[in-house]
């Protein structure tokens, strides 16, 4: 079998927190967590705040230096990559963030903001940035005439969209959704998820998709991970997780889960009988 695009093997952070009188105190934030990441499929990361998913991303999206473990992609080490090795990662692998108003430039146009990352990366498009920018908003399901518009122009919604249309920007192959559909209402997280499959279905990329809601991972992933307090306490198929759940955490979590799938629930009854018997 071929290498997986992404292998990440004990990765861990460590934080030190300053206590009063000068005294530090030092927590584990990830403790030695590890998944592969294959091309074209979706591993949801999911846990209660503070169980270390966002911290995971982070580290995964290399916006900090792990204390510990590895990550490799495309069978190359990148744990510790600097300068032009760690701007080639970047162009690679991309974040969609939980608020997109905090991570859009209010003062930069939607061109703008959709054509910086092909600056960075020294990539020239095809045609013009504004029909770059216009391509990449006609993909996301947004109005491509109103590129010069700014982030406060739109909803929250469509400027998530924007945020998805940054990522795509320079062709990545792993997109990290840090929470990206939680703060949104209900009938719009379920268009941006069908944007999202959508999209990876056109063009083949990964998604490493962080929540907390794991009744939104199942519409997504084929993989799950389940962080507990900087661990992950089980992972496997999403079917295999959601029916047939090993780890108390985990069958707290499916516990919490609106029932409105009569048959999984029975699924998951049979399972939870058979278990006991």
């Amino acid at each position: 079998m071929s290498d997986p695009l992404l292998r990440a093997r004990d990765l861990t952070k460590r934080f030190t927190a300053r206590g009063p009188l000068g005294s530090k105190a030092e927590f584990t934030a990830v403790d030695q967590v590890g998944f592969d990441v294959e091309l074209g499929e979706t591993l949801a990361v999911v846990g209660e705040s503070g169980s270390g998913k966002s911290t995971t991303a982070r580290l995964v999206a290399k916006l900090m230096e792990p204390s510990g473990g590895t990550l490799e992609f495309e069978g190359e080490d990148i744990t510790h990559a600097k300068g032009p090795a760690l701007a080639r990662y970047r162009g690679k692998v991309q974040v969609v963030f939980q608020d997109p108003f905090s991570s859009l430039n209010p003062r930069h146009t939607v061109e703008r903001i959709l054509t910086a990352p092909l600056v960075y990366q020294g990539i020239a498009p095809r045609g013009s940035r504004r029909e770059h920018a216009k391509e990449l908003m006609e993909r996301v399901g947004l109005n491509p005439d109103h590129s010069l518009r700014y982030p406060a122009q739109f909803s929250g919604g469509q400027a998530q969209r924007i945020g998805i249309a940054r990522a795509l920007a320079v062709g990545p192959k792993l997109v990290i959704c840090d929470e990206a559909v939680s703060a949104l209402d209900v009938s719009v997280q379920a268009q941006v998820i069908e944007l999202l499959r959508r999209l990876q279905r056109e063009s083949g990329f990964s998604y490493i998709f962080i929540a907390h809601d794991l009744a939104v991972v199942r519409q997504i992933a084929q993989r799950v991970a389940v962080m507990s307090k900087g661990r992950i306490v089980e992972q496997g198929p999403c079917e295999q997780v959601f029916t047939a759940p090993r780890d108390p955490y985990t069958q707290t979590l499916l516990a919490a889960i609106p029932r409105i799938d009569p048959e999984w629930d029975r699924r998951r009854r049979e399972h939870v009988t058979k278990e006991k018997g």
